[in-house]
């Protein structure tokens, strides 16, 4: 009878959990005219792997106008998504001065915070 081997895994080391009120406090500092990417906020609050999770949070974000959701952005540009649709995320941003052509931030490196 052939013996079976079991493989040995390692255990991931994860960070810890991040809070939606930590997220809405540090998008709420975003400045006006400025954007800034899910991995820039996920690795701002130690968590470099949680940018889909702040997206998560933001989806839920229950003041949009007082955090201001819609100036986080993909890290390639790409506005990416918002509660109330891509067109009004793109109205806030043009709103801003941020130039958006076919969902994509034309300058990008211009208008994005510095980490």
């Amino acid at each position: 009878m052939a013996s079976i081997r079991r493989k040995s895994y390692k255990k991931i080391k994860t960070s810890a959990p991040i809070s939606s009120q930590s997220v809405y406090n540090l998008v709420s500092s975003i400045p006006a005219g400025k954007v800034a990417t899910y991995g820039q906020l996920a690795s701002s609050l130690g968590n470099p792997r949680a940018a889909r999770g702040i997206g998560k949070i933001l989806n839920r974000n229950p003041l949009p106008i007082i955090v201001p959701c819609h100036r986080v952005v993909c890290s390639d540009g790409h506005i990416g998504g918002y509660m109330y649709g891509k067109e009004r995320k793109t109205l806030l941003l043009l709103d801003e001065g941020i130039p958006v052509v076919n969902d994509l931030i034309k300058d990008f490196k211009n208008y994005r915070v510095s980490s």
